[in-house]
């Protein structure tokens, strides 16, 4: 059941990148993103399962679909917590920069977190540091510790960041210790997944956005490695939404278990555009595209990739009528 569920959620991530992927370079985040969302939620009906949206594109009242909640896919099948990112990278397509992916994850219903769309403190490793690191201590304790487990010098270490205005304090910290810094201008779930690749990233550390701190955990459970979590309410009604959601203790730190469960985890992701993890689309002549996905299943830690031609369709989104030649 577990194989035919993931190339069912393959076949939707496809579809998203496709849509996305003619986008790229563009300009318009905004078009990008919905073409992808368009494509997915169209194509969920089509897969044998009885799955509803614990993470997707917002509440009911700011999405009209893969909204938070939403029941998607034929009703018959397995009954699964869903969770999506249409287009991770959305200002990635639009200025035709790299590392841009559409991605599902899915799991057993009840397991994975009702994540509030508020950022999260976030600290991510791959399997080495697996369980021996907290997201408590200072970053400098944290260091020093990678150092003496990996039996690398401070100098040898990489670590992974988004640039963002907020993070300079850790920045500058990083930077005085003497670690590499690899710094983001976008891809939070992709920046966690490094962790576990041949990037040649140690940490990922900083705060990003909660749901794609449960994408990420998903993928860190096929790939052996560890995220762990912390909200950051920034106002009382955050505090409200996260209780609504299930988190009586929004302060409370999240570790593996509490983001995704401990029963079989699903991960999808197809490449939008190019990247160290998975190419991007490439469109070919006489109207095909190539693809490339990867099916990451954490009961058995199998990682599978997935090359594939399309023969391209019309566009399912009407604002893409004008450009999908």
């Amino acid at each position: 059941m577990e194989s035919q569920l993931a190339l069912d959620l393959v076949r939707v991530a496809e579809e998203a990148a496709l849509e996305s992927a003619r986008w790229t370079g563009r300009g318009d985040k905004n078009s990008a993103d919905g073409a992808a969302t368009t494509a997915m939620r169209q194509h969920f009906d089509t897969v044998a399962m009885d799955g509803v949206v614990v993470i997707g594109e917002g509440e009911m009242d700011e999405a009209p679909m893969l909204y938070i909640g939403e029941r998607i896919g034929s009703r018959k099948g397995p009954r699964m917590d869903i969770a999506v990112d249409p287009l991770e990278g959305t200002e990635t397509v639009a200025n035709g920069l790299n590392n841009a992916i559409s991605v599902i994850a899915a799991a057993p219903q009840g397991s994975l977190l009702h994540a509030p769309d508020i950022y999260m403190h976030k600290l991510a490793v791959g399997p080495a540091l697996a369980g021996q690191l907290s997201l408590e201590d200072p970053i400098e304790e944290t260091l020093a510790k990678t150092s003496r487990i990996l039996g690398k010098s401070l100098s040898e270490i990489t670590v992974s960041i988004l640039d963002r205005e907020r993070h300079q304090p850790m920045i500058s910290a990083l930077r005085t210790s003497g670690v590499r810094i690899k710094l983001l201008s976008h891809g939070d779930v992709m920046g966690a997944i490094d962790t576990c690749t041949d990037s040649g990233v140690d940490l990922y550390v900083g705060s990003g956005g909660a749901p794609e701190g449960v994408l990420a955990a998903a993928a860190l459970q096929c790939l052996g490695g560890e995220i762990q979590g912390k909200l950051i309410p920034g106002s009382r009604q955050d505090v409200l939404r996260c209780q609504n959601m299930g988190l009586q203790n929004p302060s409370q730190m999240l570790r593996m278990e509490d983001m995704v469960g401990k029963e079989g985890v699903l991960f999808i992701a197809t490449g939008v555009t190019p990247g160290d993890f998975l190419p991007g689309v490439r469109f070919l002549p006489r109207g095909r595209a190539e693809t490339h996905s990867v099916i990451m299943y954490s009961s058995t830690r199998t990682v599978r990739y997935i090359r594939s031609i399309h023969t391209l369709k019309p566009s399912v989104h009407p604002i893409y009528a004008a450009v999908s030649s």
